[in-house]
């Protein structure tokens, strides 16, 4: 699987190593992409959710049905522990969703054993044990969330304008319309209005910022700025 344009939007290299967790889809490239860095894979379970729930939707599924409560059992406590604190939300995913997690795993993996290898029931149970590992990372990191739901509906206008981008110019307009899109869609999730971070950015940049701190100008590090400016 080639990975050019993810490794190249994280600014993965040879010489640069990304650090952190990655939350992402099932889309292949993602392991080899990790490879590249010090990254930690936490795969969205809405994704492993849904092979399960195309199968109980089209007809009679007992064990893709059962899977869905199982899943559902994580859920149900997320909704509890929304808001809280990363600290609270490790604690409780602790205590409460790591043993859902080991049951849930046992399960998957005894039904497996029971069921023709070729149908895509096992499939389903297949995608789900192959990222176990990134599917429960969660429970000791309470930053990460049990899927990237927010993200993806985040970017859902961007993809329904999509047929707007081809008319950018050329593949360096293009570029530069998706690294504003990009801004813009990471100020909201951070709570910065874009335009007056915009305004606030393009007059540093001409008022002389230096490159060499670059990362203040993020929208996370304004909103941290300008925080401290009120307080």
């Amino acid at each position: 699987v080639s990975i050019p344009h993810p490794a190249a939007f994280l600014h993965i290299t040879a010489t640069s190593r990304l650090k952190g967790v990655l939350q992402v889809d099932g889309y292949n490239a993602y392991p080899k992409l990790a490879e590249r860095g010090e990254v930690e894979l936490a795969f969205c379970w809405v994704h492993m959710r849904r092979n399960f729930y195309e199968l109980a939707t089209a007809g009679p599924a007992p064990i893709a049905s059962e899977a869905l409560k199982h899943i559902a059992a994580f859920y149900a406590i997320e909704k509890e522990i929304r808001g809280r604190s990363a600290d609270e939300r490790r604690l409780v995913r602790q205590q409460r969703s790591r043993p859902l997690a080991d049951a849930f795993e046992a399960w998957l993996r005894a039904k497996l054993a029971l069921i023709s290898q070729k149908i895509k029931l096992a499939e389903a149970i297949r995608y789900a044990l192959s990222r176990w590992q990134g599917l429960t990372r969660f429970i000791d990191d309470g930053r990460i969330e049990l899927d990237n739901n927010t993200i993806e509906r985040s970017i859902r206008g961007i993809k329904l304008s999509r047929k707007n981008a081809l008319f950018a110019g050329s593949d360096g307009g293009a570029e530069h319309w998706a690294v504003v899109a990009s801004l813009v869609e990471t100020c909201k999730i951070n709570d910065v209005d874009p335009l007056a971070y915009l305004t606030d950015v393009l007059t540093k940049i001409v008022n002389g910022h230096p490159n060499r701190d670059i990362d203040q100008l993020l929208p996370w590090a304004h909103r941290a700025q300008a925080l401290k400016a009120v307080a």
